[in-house]
This record gives C-alpha cells, sequence and structure tokens, in this order.
C-alpha cells in the first residue's frame, strides 16, 4: 500500500514538472520573439539541467565533454563574447563542486591535492593570480584569472574527483568521440561543396569552429587518444566498426584542414610514442632545455634575429603547397607575422621581467613594442589575436617565474606519463589510456609553440583534463602495488 501511494505520488510529481516545463517553453518562445533575443528560449532547458545537477551531477559532467566538440562562440552587443552551451555547464559545474566540497569536505583526496603534479599545477595557478594582482590592466587580468578558475575546477579538480580508473575514463570518451564525429563530418561535407579548396576552409568550419587552426587542433589531439581507444575493441565487432569510420573521418578532417602546426605536432607525437616506449623523456627534455636557450641565444648574438625580417617576397598565398613551400624559405606571411609579435614580446619582457604585463594583457600593450621592420600588411591585427606562442605569451604576461612554473609542469606531466605507463605492468587498458593521453599532451605541447589556445574549451579542456586521470592513475598503480606488496607478506608470514 505504501509503495502504491509512493508510486502514484511520483507519477503526479513529474506530471505536474511536466506541464510546468510545457508552459516554461511556450512563455519562453513567446518572450523571444517579442523581445527578440533567442537566448530566452534557453531557459526551461536551463532549468532542467539544473534539476537533473540536483539529482546527479556527474550525468552533467559527461554532457559537457559532450557540448565541447558541438560548442559555438556567441557575441553580445557589449562586446562580451561566450562559448554556448559550453561555457555555461562549466560555470555551473564548478559552482556544485565547490558547494559539494563547502559542505562535505571529505570529498577532497588528500593524496589528489598532495600529489607533485597538482601542486605544480596550483602553483602556476597561484603566480596567475599574483601577476594579475600586480597587472598593467587588472580588469582584463582578472577575468582571464576567473575564466582560468573555473577551467580548472571542472576539468582538473572534478575530473579528479569522478575519474577514478580507466574504466571510467573510457566511458566519457565515447561522449566526446560521437559528437566530434558529428561536427567534423558536417565540416567534411560543407568543405566537398567548395572542392576542399584551401582558401575555403574557415567557411567550412562555422559554426562549432572558429577557424581551421582551432578545428584541427582538437582533431590531431583526439586521433592519437582513439586510436588505442579503437584497439580495445573485438575486430569487426559494432563498436570497432563505429571507432574505424570514426578514425577515417576525424583523420580526413585534420589532413584537408591544412593547419602546418597539426601535421608537424602528430608527427612529434609519433616521436614521442617511441621515446616513452625506450623510457628516454627525461633525456629527451633535457635535449629540449639545452637547445631552445642556445638558439635564442644564437638568434640575439648579433642581432641575428634581424635577418627573418619579411621582405616583398612575402605574402599570403593561394594554395596549400605554396604555403608549405613559402614556410620552408621563410616567406609566408602568417610567419612573418609571428615574428612581428615574437620580437614584440621579447622587448617587453626586458622592462617586465618579474610578473610581466599582466594575465590576458598582450594585445593591450605590444603595439608600443614592435619594430617596423617587421610588420606585414596584416600587422593592424582586426581579430585581436594574441602572440600565437602560448609559452612566450606565459612569459610576457607572467614573467619569467610564471614561465618557469609552467614549464615545469609541462615537463613533469610528461616524465609522470612516462612512469605510470611502465609501472602498469600487464594491464593493457591502463597503458593505452596513458599512452594516449600523454600523445594528446604532447600534440597540445607542440601546438603551443604556434599557438596559444589553453584558455579555449576545445583545448585547454583536454589539457587539464588529461592530466587529472594521470594522476589517478598513478595513485591507482600505487594502491594496487601496496595491496599486492602486503598480500604477499600475508602469504609469506602463512608459509
Amino acid at each position: 500500500m505504501l509503495y502504491s501511494e509512493h508510486l502514484t505520488g511520483n507519477i503526479k510529481f513529474k506530471e505536474k514538472l511536466f506541464w510546468v516545463l510545457g508552459a516554461l517553453t511556450a512563455l519562453s518562445v513567446w518572450a523571444a520573439l517579442v523581445m527578440d533575443e533567442v537566448l530566452l528560449i534557453g531557459i526551461p532547458f536551463a532549468l532542467i539541467l539544473a534539476y537533473q545537477t540536483l539529482i546527479n551531477y556527474k550525468t552533467i559532467y559527461f554532457l559537457l565533454f559532450a557540448t565541447i566538440p558541438l560548442s559555438t562562440e556567441v557575441y553580445f552587443s557589449n562586446g562580451l563574447s561566450t562559448d554556448l552551451p559550453c561555457e555555461p555547464l562549466i560555470i555551473g559545474l564548478m559552482l556544485v563542486y565547490l558547494l559539494q566540497v563547502i559542505a562535505r569536505p571529505n570529498l577532497i583526496d588528500g593524496k589528489f591535492w598532495k600529489h607533485p603534479l597538482t601542486i605544480l599545477l596550483l602553483a602556476h595557478f597561484l603566480w596567475t593570480v599574483f601577476a594579475a594582482l600586480l597587472s598593467s590592466n587588472q580588469s582584463v587580468s582578472i577575468k582571464f584569472t576567473l575564466a582560468k578558475f573555473w577551467y580548472l575546477a571542472s576539468f582538473f579538480f572534478l575530473t579528479g574527483h569522478l575519474m577514478r580508473n580507466e574504466k571510467q575514463a573510457w566511458n566519457l570518451w565515447w561522449w566526446i568521440m560521437i559528437p566530434l564525429t558529428l561536427a567534423t563530418t558536417k565540416v567534411v561535407l560543407h568543405h566537398a561543396t567548395m572542392d576542399f579548396g584551401f582558401k575555403e576552409i574557415n567557411k567550412a568550419t562555422g559554426p562549432f569552429f572558429r577557424n581551421h587552426v582551432n578545428y584541427a587542433a582538437i582533431l590531431a589531439l583526439i586521433l592519437p587518444l582513439l586510436w588505442f581507444f579503437w584497439g580495445r575493441y573485438k575486430r569487426w565487432t559494432m563498436p570497432w566498426w563505429i571507432l574505424a569510420m570514426s578514425t577515417f573521418i576525424l583523420f580526413f578532417g585534420m589532413m584537408t584542414a591544412y593547419t602546418r602546426a597539426a601535421y608537424v605536432a602528430l608527427v612529434l607525437a609519433a616521436g614521442v610514442y617511441v621515446v616513452i616506449r625506450m623510457k628516454l623523456i627525461k633525456w629527451a627534455l633535457i635535449g629540449a632545455t639545452i637547445v631552445v636557450p642556445l638558439f635564442f641565444g644564437y638568434m640575439i648574438y648579433n642581432n641575428k634575429f634581424m635577418d627573418f625580417a619579411p621582405s616583398e617576397r612575402t605574402i599570403s598565398h593561394e594554395g596549400f603547397q605554396d604555403i608549405v613551400a613559402a614556410t620552408y624559405k621563410l616567406e609566408d606571411v602568417s610567419t612573418s607575422e609571428r615574428y612581428y609579435r615574437w620580437v614584440a614580446g621579447m622587448r617587453m619582457i626586458t622592462e617586465h621581467p618579474f610578473t610581466g604585463v599582466g594575465p590576458g594583457n598582450f594585445y593591450f600593450f605590444y603595439k608600443g613594442y614592435t619594430l617596423n621592420r617587421f610588420s606585414t600588411y596584416v600587422s593592424d591585427n582586426p581579430e585581436k589575436s594574441g602572440i600565437h606562442n602560448y609559452y612566450l605569451m606565459v612569459l610576457v604576461e607572467q614573467g619569467w617565474i610564471g614561465l618557469i612554473f609552467f614549464v615545469l609542469m609541462v615537463f613533469y606531466t610528461l616524465i609522470l606519463a612516462e612512469r605510470v605507463y611502465h609501472e602498469s605492468g600487464d594491464n593493457l587498458k591502463r597503458k593505452g589510456l596513458v599512452m594516449g593521453l600523454a600523445l594528446l599532451l604532447t600534440v597540445i605541447d607542440a601546438f603551443l609553440l604556434m599557438n596559444d589556445m589553453i584558455e579555449t574549451d576545445k583545448v585547454g579542456s583536454f589539457f587539464f583534463f588529461s592530466m587529472a586521470i594521470l594522476i589517478n592513475l598513478d595513485l591507482l598503480n600505487k594502491k594496487e602495488k601496496k595491496q599486492s606488496e602486503i598480500a604477499e607478506s600475508e602469504i609469506e608470514q602463512k608459509i
């Protein structure tokens, strides 16, 4: 009798909820038409998400990753912009996670927070906060820092709380892969109507991707992990065929995105695969630490960098084969424009070596440090883009200490990935996930040499997500090793 009453009560509640949501939907559509504001239509969906969040916010976390490939930039009349529906979900999950931690502090995993990679990430973020407080333009820097905070809360700390093992991480991957395949299919089909033209690719990427670089970046970073995901399933089964098709579509989309950085990043990832297998990642990083300063020293000595100033041969090219040839000859306009901003950035750091000009502030100050000798016909920068090198951007905006924290974090992440990979022993599913994450991070690290995209949802989300998963897999390996040692000790005692 009690069960019947309870069941009847649930049905009545759901009926009332249905009619309330129906009325709200009709009212929202009417208000959107009258006020000419399309965003009002989203009110019922926001309420549904809020209700689901109260019941089980893990579902919303999975939904967040499903929206990343499908999110689109929306600009408002006051000059502000956001990524919909992704960014509201990020902020909402951050608030839910913070409330959960405040209500139940025992949710905090001490081992996760005390992990060296977490400490390095927190050091990087705290220095960002410090640099923002001493910024040359505090309002911009504070907005930048807040955005970084909700990325860390949702993609790093919440991931660390929810994704504790490889099975959970692999299950999440379906939520990412299917929407991304659909979005890529749309781009490829649209691009096909333009005969896969080089100059037309940016027209085909909308509305899900800002441009061909943003599009190629997420495809390139997803492909290594998708390869290992595909290998988990038995050949000729339905999941195997779905993943085979997705891999082909994503690879074809990446190849026809005509983005040099994507091709180079994947080649570098293949090299890192060999390096990790051979346990040589530390030597590779030491080599990079030696080569990069020597290169910059060579460029500065006797003003050698002036030899790379653009000439009358520096032009914008019609075909991809032309831009590849021009890159080799250092004559394409995009490379020359990077020199223009990099030279300005290096001149900026001489005046602001400690905390830089402040997070998010490069665009607002770099024009005063440029050299006319390096300017090109695209140097007006109407799109307000950045320095196109994230490492240099951190140096310019957060000073030398900020750069050191960030580089240490990047280096340690790869070292950790190598160690966790080899400590995973015969657990092939875990090893595949670790290697896939390591190569994903390698692709992002390579992209950061030519772009500054960590603060975007389609790249930054996977950067922080991957680090959190690696930490949990490291902790899981240690836990299993300890349990194995205890079991062996008990057997020895019995003998």
